[in-house]
């Protein structure tokens, strides 16, 4: 979803609309990295000491000295790691609004805590990065490219400490994501079965199912993924989107574009044929810099959508936080959603 904040008209900025591109790497099994386990067999992450490695979804073997302490991450990778226990030094990626809130994508951290190298596409402060001495660098990945690391200054980012990369494009599924993710937390040291993600992990499993029930018991709902701009509507296909490929195996009904600009993510539509495509609910996208409710009142068009007049329009994470506890209100919402729409396509 590259360029969220600034070109709704470039093929990385339009992947805000809720696509993502291709995964260059396959993804590990869910469930697995080769960690150190503690006292009785309890697994309680990585080794403090002692060479460290993980295998990331960029195929390579990432490797330090020891377990990385100094850990720069893209804002929305940080706060999946903050749910785990992991603290990052530094943030880079949409972190605070304009008002000086915490942006939708740093989750629960103190966004007072940490360094930003970077608030939006583009912006990454080398010189600020070097100080913070980076045992290790995270980041997502849709199409084999560091996400929000620019490309212009790439090299010298990359020269100062060890990257991974955790794939939520391509061939990966929420859930496949959210266990990578999982996966590299435990091997910076997170305690996998700590309470509180244990009863994380449960809340996650029973959403799903909640969201199978839904799609069940009120069969036939058509949900259609958007995201708003000045100028146009972006309608999504779930093909190509880690969490819409999820939810599309739980049973969720979209509505499906058929004329996907270059790239195959989404349609651009003029507001004036926002209603092309049928739909019961609208999953719009929620992130700063696209056009909310409140924002798209002014737009006849979308004022006179079946969904709209039903109100209901929904709020779609469209760059979820991968830890479980993120994910499972997200799946919750969703079944409630669907469970309470009424048929107005």
């Amino acid at each position: 979803m590259p360029k969220s904040r600034s070109s709704y008209l470039s093929r990385r900025g339009l992947i805000a609309a809720g696509g993502a591109l291709g995964l260059v790497a396959a993804l590990t099994a869910c469930g697995g990295s080769d960690t150190a386990k503690g006292d009785g067999g309890k697994d309680k992450g990585a080794a403090a000491s002692g060479p460290w490695s993980f295998k990331d979804d960029l195929g390579k073997d990432v490797t330090a000295k020891s377990t990385p302490k100094n850990i720069v991450a893209f804002t929305g990778t940080a706060a999946a790691l903050h749910d785990y226990g992991i603290p990052v030094k530094g943030v880079f990626g949409p972190t605070k609004t304009a008002d000086g809130k915490a942006d939708v994508q740093a989750g629960s951290m103190d966004i007072s805590k940490v360094e930003i190298l970077g608030n939006v596409w583009g912006e990454f402060n080398v010189e600020k990065y070097a100080a913070l001495n980076p045992d290790l660098l995270v980041t997502n990945t849709w199409d084999g490219t560091l996400w929000y690391v620019p490309e212009e200054s790439k090299a010298k980012i990359t020269g100062l400490a060890p990257v991974a990369a955790v794939s939520v494009g391509g061939d990966a599924t929420l859930d496949k994501a959210l266990a990578r993710t999982a996966d590299l937390a435990k091997s910076l040291g997170a305690d996998m079965n700590a309470k509180t993600t244990v009863d994380a992990k449960a809340r996650f499993e029973a959403a799903a199912a909640k969201v199978r029930e839904a799609t069940k018991t009120n069969p036939g709902i058509k949900v259609l993924v958007g995201s708003g701009s000045p100028d146009l509507f972006y309608a999504s296909t779930p093909k190509t989107s880690a969490d819409l490929k999820y939810f599309e195996s739980l049973g969720v009904e979209f509505a499906i574009p058929e004329k996907l600009d270059e790239g195959g993510f989404f349609e651009s539509l003029s507001w004036e044929n926002a209603g092309k495509y049928k739909a019961d609910v609208i999953l719009l996208d929620n992130r700063t810099g696209t056009l909310q409710p409140n924002d798209l009142k002014s737009k006849p068009t979308w004022a006179e959508l079946p969904a709209v007049k039903a109100g209901q329009v929904i709020p779609r994470v469209t760059e979820p936080i991968y830890s479980y506890d993120k994910c499972a209100q997200i799946l919750e919402d969703l079944a409630k959603s669907i469970q309470s729409a009424k048929k107005v396509s």
